[in-house]
């Protein structure tokens, strides 16, 4: 037949790297019945047409129904164009203002472009264009009442949030997107933690030892969840590399970029330990204040997490030297320069990757709810550590990580020691360990598989 259609790809698969002769093919009626057909477009497209569904949708669901203007914010390639297109893609416009020209236009006269797109409308990668902030506001204020009017997303949490509490104060709401979480990539993304006994649980699923560290190699970057066949190693590569060049070099903090590509791998090999920027400055020979600007540009760019120590007035000495985390183990294990599970596993760098990845999930989970992460670990001078406390509500949930997957009750050791410490105020903790067992470990401490979590 010589007949024809047009089809055009969903536009949010933005997120997949997708070939130019995918965005618009004609296509001729195959003469197949449908579940005959081989073709392998047909098959290319079902590959790239996995959406996973995030924590976060009716958070943001709910926020565009209550504020005129919502701010989501995040790493580069965590999913925030995707999310938003998925959920608003009917009712919304859509502008990416990371084009060169877009983002000309934008600075040359930005109340013409706010003119040229009115509301309901998503501003892609708005720290491109923050001039257009003060005009958001003027055009907000004139209907203030209505909400869901513009939708920002933005990569740059330092900057960004500056200009954001400085223009529109009091209009809109700010939420954070993360790479993906276990209970995302397993399909299950409002879950619950096991220690909210009262809500649905995460469900069971069997992980092997090795599909679990394979999982950390790749991290949870949407874009290698949701195609195992891409290459994890050279797509992290390339992120770093990415990252470095289009958000580094636009924050004035940083003017050596091979110096700052070496602070962040030192920072990798310090991962889940005591973070003493004196030394590490030292070792790689800047100054201490050059040290905190570095370390104030990745957090502005999320990619890492300083855990506080937690403090109690309860008469003992306590550490006062924070840890770094990295917030995806895939780049983690990149920077240290692990490709193969084996090695990531029984290597020197297994504990603190282990540690990583569930600090992690306790972060991205908290954040993908619209709540902040009131984690902290607790550690004295004398060396008793929980790895982990979580506050809720005025009450502390321990919880130790443990390399090993044959959990023992002397594992429960240092919980039992903060408990004696703190009475009432600690609830009951939790040893979580790479293996597939949960058993109680003695009083008020349970043997918790990280798949549970």
């Amino acid at each position: 037949m010589s007949s024809s259609a047009s089809i055009r790809v969903h536009p949010w698969l933005s997120f997949m790297r997708v070939h130019p002769w995918l965005v618009s093919v004609r296509v001729y009626p195959c003469n197949f019945a449908f579940e005959m057909h081989n073709c392998m477009f047909e098959e290319v497209l079902e590959k790239l047409a996995r959406y996973i569904n995030r924590s976060l949708e009716p958070v943001i669901e709910q926020a565009t129904r209550e504020f005129p203007v919502v701010v989501l914010i995040g790493p580069r390639q965590s999913g925030k164009t995707t999310l938003l297109k998925h959920l608003f893609e009917r009712d919304f416009g859509y502008v990416s203002l990371e084009p060169p020209d877009v983002c000309t236009a934008a600075q040359t006269d930005p109340r013409a472009f706010i003119e040229m797109f009115p509301p309901p409308v998503i501003f892609d990668e708005i720290q491109y264009a923050p001039m257009l902030l003060p005009y958001i506001k003027e055009r907000v204020d004139a209907r203030r009442a209505q909400s869901g009017q513009y939708l920002l997303t933005g990569s740059q949490n330092l900057l960004l949030m500056e200009q954001v509490t400085e223009s529109l104060a009091g209009r809109t709401a700010i939420l954070r997107l993360m790479p993906l979480t276990q209970r995302e990539t397993l399909g299950d993304p409002h879950a619950v933690f096991p220690w909210e006994s009262d809500k649905r649980a995460l469900s069971r699923r069997a992980i092997s030892y090795r599909d679990l560290w394979k999982s950390f190699l790749r991290g949870g970057y949407p874009e290698l969840v949701a195609d195992p066949s891409r290459d994890s190693f050279l797509w992290h590569s390339s992120y770093i590399q990415t990252y470095l060049e289009r958000d580094v070099r636009s924050l004035r903090q940083v003017g050596d970029l091979t110096l700052f590509q070496n602070f962040i791998r030192a920072l990798a090999a310090r991962s889940a330990g005591l973070l003493s920027l004196t030394e590490l400055a030292r070792d790689l020979g800047i100054a201490i204040n050059t040290a905190k600007a570095w370390l104030s540009v990745l957090e502005a760019t999320f990619q890492v997490t300083v855990l506080r120590p937690y403090f109690a007035n309860v008469g003992k000495r306590m550490v006062k030297t924070p840890k770094i985390f990295f917030n995806d183990v895939g780049t983690l294990c990149r920077l240290v320069g692990l490709r193969d599970p084996e090695h990531a596993a029984v290597g020197p760098m297994g504990g603190a990757i282990f540690e990583t990845a569930v600090i992690a999930e306790l972060v991205k989970s908290h954040l993908h709810r619209g709540e902040d992460a009131e984690i902290y670990f607790w550690r004295t001078s004398s060396g008793v550590e929980v790895d982990i406390l979580i506050e809720a509500n005025g009450k502390l949930i321990p919880i130790e990580v443990k390399l090993s997957a044959t959990p023992r009750p002397r594992m429960a050791a240092s919980i039992e020691r903060l408990r004696n410490d703190l009475g009432k105020r600690v609830l009951p903790g939790y040893i979580v360990h790479p293996g597939d067992v949960r058993l109680p470990l003695g009083k008020g401490v349970v043997a918790l598989p990280f798949a549970d979590l």
